[in-house]
């Protein structure tokens, strides 16, 4: 049971990396994309790639992943980019298939549908961290995520929050007074497929192989339920709805139900709690997190 829940624990943090990343794109430029699976799937590569075929450590392999995985963010950003709504989320699925069936058909570099196994697990001084202990892994998923939460809540309380925040709101209105819109949305998109490269650097040491079946547009579908979830434009929001998708993903093993529910109820339970959300609660659990008054507007002495 520990060991269950403990899993349950690091796909969170896993997810939740994917998450934030969504939350950024959709919750804070309001941009719908479904490619969070294709820069999850670079990441994963990347790292499998590096480590079993070249021998690079872990921790350099990560920051490449996620290089990597924002540069793909910036060449599928520019050209979708002037699209919106339905022909936007259609365009990015399109390119998280393109991912999946490059690597399912590239044997030279993947190995095809067979993927990479044996992937070295990850050291910090010279101790290895095993991903069948949990603890030890656990412990370093939930740093990354704490690592970035802190990073994209200060990069939402700045200037290019709030000229993120402003594009969503009203381009137009927002290009009017000098914000370029184009780039703040290419660095939105760069940064939420950065993080999701780094997401599958930890997938690929945990789970020590990599296969392309496992990078479908469901994993896409997932990370926006935990947004939308959680609540849209609230990062600490994501992570539970993170939480939340992942222990009822697992909840009919954790009950000894699995023989009894089909693996194909999870999509139809995604389904329902987007349809419900966008119904009785499009905010979210936690709702959008909303700026303080301005200064100027504060009280001092006890007066406004």
């Amino acid at each position: 049971m520990i060991n269950f829940i403990l899993l349950i624990l690091i796909y969170t943090g896993i997810y939740a990396l994917m998450a934030i990343g969504q939350n950024l794109i959709t919750g804070y430029v309001g941009l719908l994309s479904l490619t969070q699976a294709g820069f999850f799937a670079i990441g994963s590569y990347v790292t499998a790639i590096l480590s079993v075929t070249y021998g690079i450590d872990f921790w350099i392999t990560v920051p490449i992943a996620g290089i990597l995985a924002a540069l793909f963010g910036v060449v599928i950003g520019l050209p979708t980019l002037r699209l919106s709504g339905d022909y936007l989320a259609i365009a990015t699925l399109g390119f998280g298939e393109i991912v999946r069936n490059i690597l399912n058909n590239w044997d030279s570099l993947t190995n095809g549908p067979m993927g990479i196994q044996r992937i070295p697990m990850i050291t910090v001084f010279g101790m290895k961290i095993s991903p069948y202990a949990k603890w030890g892994f656990l412990v370093v998923v939930w740093l990354f995520v704490l690592v970035a939460f802190v990073l994209f809540e200060r990069l939402a309380n700045s200037r290019m929050g709030r000229a993120l925040e402003a594009v969503r709101e009203d381009e137009i209105a927002a290009s009017s007074m000098g914000i370029n819109a184009t780039r703040y949305k290419v660095w939105a998109f760069a940064l939420g497929a950065g993080i999701a490269g780094v997401a599958g650097s930890l997938q690929s040491t945990f789970i020590l192989s990599v296969t392309p079946g496992v990078f479908t547009f469901m994993v896409s579908i997932m990370v926006l339920c935990m947004v939308v979830l959680g609540g849209m434009g609230n990062f600490a929001a994501v992570i539970l709805g993170a939480f939340i998708i992942q222990f009822i993903s697992y909840f009919p093993q954790l009950v000894g139900l699995s023989n009894i529910i089909p693996p194909q109820f999870k999509q139809i339970l995604f389904g329902l709690i987007l349809v419900t959300m966008m119904i009785w609660r499009p905010q979210g659990i936690l709702g959008r997190k909303t700026r303080g008054e301005p200064a100027i507007f504060k009280r001092r002495g006890g007066k406004k």
